[in-house]
């Protein structure tokens, strides 16, 4: 899937300096000013009236305090993997084989605790391992036999759901010890009191939007200086209240439920530390420019190979991450474990503006892609809606959201 077009910097959406000045001055076109903007934070907006539609056709259910925990219960392996697919199909890769990964790091982690009887930690230890083995499997084939990553992953798929099924010995094994069950069902509450709500959760929602803010308006001061394109002044202050605000009322439910839900506080440890490693590293920006310009990265010293190798034992290490969550949520290890997940992992990656070409991508991107497709399949769950309508809504999103990608920049091409 690599592509020889112009590199695309992590945070960079034109190379003109001219249109740069233009749009934070307030000097340019209006119709372009409108569809930069709306490139940049149009998958926030489709997020929020997503879930406000769902809000209205289940009269207030959807976002209730119990449903809310449910989603992130329900959902939180999806994004964990979503987060390392986007920086495969940033690098210009695919990767077919997370689902049947999951499952076998789940079958070890299983087989280990369940079956052996060691400590819970151990059967995770032995759960990352593996996948960090299977991604360096992976990376090898890639990065260095110069096999392409949709055929290696297509055989791995294949592969790691035959070995999971001898792991288990076609059956399924439960259930965990308690701690394990913790990781994906635990709750942090009653930490720093609240009346009937859990302060402890406000005050984490409190210092994330306060942390989204800064970070926005430092990347923002960033790309000025450098004459870069940014959203108009009054749209940035409009996306930060927005996002503040969902991030608070997230918060407020959450508070008034069970609390804190631990797996999400791994996911948000995930999601600071990869949004940091693809924008403020140089391993990140090698993975940029290899999925933007495969010749000129190679022409500027970058270790291809190297970089190849260890996108895929990230992967790898992602979807072991999945596999324990997925496995403590269920309280065991079934063959047919992460069936289909790796579609929607791609689904997350591609909504959230992942380019099909690669080069193009955000960890945080790829996080609101995962939410929208979490947010519409409970919804439709909870209005009865039929599966097959499911799974063609979900299908039609996914196609639209990639067409709108291909059309912008259609758009931006002919007006260079």
């Amino acid at each position: 899937m690599t592509s020889t077009k112009e590199p695309v910097a992590p945070d960079r959406l034109s190379s003109q300096s001219s249109s740069a000045v233009a749009l934070h001055t307030g000097t340019s076109d209006p119709r372009t000013l409108i569809m930069r903007n709306l490139r940049q934070s149009g998958i926030y907006v489709a997020f929020v009236v997503i879930v406000a539609l769902f809000a209205i056709l289940t009269d207030g259910v959807s976002l209730s305090p119990g449903n809310i925990t449910n989603i992130v219960l329900q959902y939180s392996y999806i994004l964990v993997l979503a987060i390392g697919m986007v920086i495969v199909i940033i690098g210009g890769h695919i990767d077919l084989s997370v689902g049947s990964v999951v499952a076998l790091t789940g079958a070890v982690s299983a087989v280990v605790v369940i079956q052996q009887g060691h400590p819970w930690w151990l059967g995770i230890l032995a759960a990352l391992a593996v996948g960090i083995a299977v991604g360096a499997w992976h990376g090898f084939w890639v990065a260095y036999a110069g096999i392409p990553a949709f055929i290696v992953t297509l055989a791995g798929m294949l592969l790691f759901r035959g070995l999971t099924l001898r792991v288990l010995g076609n059956i399924s094994l439960s259930p965990f010890p308690a701690e394990y069950q913790q990781v994906a069902a635990g709750f942090l509450n009653g930490l720093i009191g609240g009346d009937g709500y859990d302060a402890f959760t406000l005050l984490i929602g409190a210092v994330a939007a306060a942390g989204y803010a800064v970070s926005g308006f430092r990347t923002r001061v960033a790309r000025v200086r450098y004459d870069q394109p940014v959203e108009s002044f009054p749209l940035f202050v409009a996306r930060v209240l927005l996002v503040g605000a969902v991030i608070m009322y997230f918060a407020w439910q959450l508070a008034h439920a069970r609390g804190l839900p631990i797996v999400l506080i791994v996911l948000a440890v995930l999601v600071l530390v990869y949004a940091l490693l693809t924008r403020r590293t140089v391993f990140g920006r090698q993975v940029y420019a290899i999925g933007g310009n495969l010749s000129a990265a190679m022409l500027s010293g970058v270790k291809v190979r190297k970089v190849n190798f260890w996108m895929f034992v990230n992967m790898g290490f992602l979807a072991a991450v999945a596999g324990v969550i997925y496995s403590s949520r269920s309280n065991g290890a079934q063959p047919a474990a992460g069936n289909m997940f790796e579609l929607d992992a791609i689904a997350a990656a591609f909504i959230g503006g992942a380019a099909v070409t690669g080069g193009v991508g955000t960890v945080v991107g790829a996080m609101v892609g995962g939410l929208i497709m979490a947010v519409m399949s409970n919804g439709m769950q909870l209005m009865g809606v039929d599966q097959s309508i499911q799974s063609v809504v979900k299908g039609l999103v996914l196609l639209l959201a990639v067409a709108f990608d291909v059309y912008n920049k259609r758009r931006a091409g002919a007006t260079r």
